[in-house]
């Protein structure tokens, strides 16, 4: 029996992309890896080339993204696995966000994800096996100041992968939400970072863009741990539907349902004051 899988992985030239795409390959099994930049992949990746199917695709653009799928399908066969990892960072306050500038960070957050799912999900169903793993992140739970869209995005992205994984159980299909909190990537870089244009005094944006960078470097999480817990995750005959990784993804996770509850018994009464009474 052939137990060799097919990954389908986006966003796969840089950090945890580039970390899982380098572990799957040496766990034996065969990547289908796309992102902008295939040319940056191929130089890190050079030793697997018979396993590694390198595509340049824009996630965003949803022909093409059908075109990999059925690229990839040709050339291997299958999809087994399909880890939406390729995400968009934008730090701004709500007030400063351009209507343009949200959307982008909705587009590729959870739309161009969006694409993945609805055109790879074919393939799952009809072969009765498969495991989409979303990467969210700690801020799908919680949010800070001028962190609102990319917020947004992951809690969207919670949402959709919830009712994604009741949806296709019974197909034999199996969801995880990875839920990262700093992972020492190039992330909190200055210079992969995308910032409101419109800045407005009274909130002081440059001071939270250099909070926010001066964690570069300093992150908790090691990456290549965290390509192993997926390949974990993968070997799992019942995987979570929702895993924290890294220390402060758990415990602010924990927090912020702790509070959450909190605030919720505190105004119990005027919550349940809204049903009709009945006679």
């Amino acid at each position: 029996m052939n137990t060799q899988k097919v990954w389908f992985i986006t966003g796969a030239s840089k950090g945890m992309g580039l970390e899982i795409t380098k572990a799957v390959l040496s766990n034996g099994d065969k990547v289908i890896a796309t992102s902008r930049d295939t040319d940056t992949l191929i130089e890190k990746i050079e030793e697997h080339k018979g396993n590694l199917l390198p595509i340049k695709l824009d996630i965003s653009n949803e022909k093409e993204v059908i075109n990999a799928i059925s690229k990839s399908i040709d050339e291997f066969g299958q999809i087994d696995v399909v880890v939406n990892n390729a995400g968009y960072n934008l730090l701004g306050n709500i007030e400063e966000l351009s209507d343009a500038e949200f959307r982008k960070t909705m587009d590729i957050n959870v739309f161009a994800m969006t694409h993945i799912i609805r055109n790879v999900l074919p393939h799952l169903r009809n072969q009765k096996s498969g495991h989409i793993i979303n990467i969210a992140s700690m801020m799908g739970y919680m949010s800070y100041p001028a962190n609102g869209s990319y917020s947004a995005s992951k809690y969207a992205v919670i949402g959709l992968s919830e009712a994604l994984a009741q949806e296709v159980t019974p197909f034999g299909v199996k969801v995880t939400i990875l839920a990262p909190g700093t992972f020492r990537t190039n992330f909190m870089n200055v210079d992969s970072l995308s910032v409101a244009k419109n800045k407005i005094d009274a909130y002081n944006l440059d001071k939270q863009v250099a909070q926010f960078t001066g964690f570069d470097g300093k992150q908790l999480g090691d990456p290549k741990k965290l390509a192993e817990v997926v390949i974990k995750l993968v070997e799992m005959p019942n995987p979570p539907l929702h895993l924290p990784l890294g220390s402060d993804s758990y415990n602010a996770i924990l927090e912020v349902r702790k509070n959450g509850k909190e605030e919720t018994e505190q105004w119990k009464a005027l919550s349940l004051s809204t049903d009709f009474q009945e006679k």
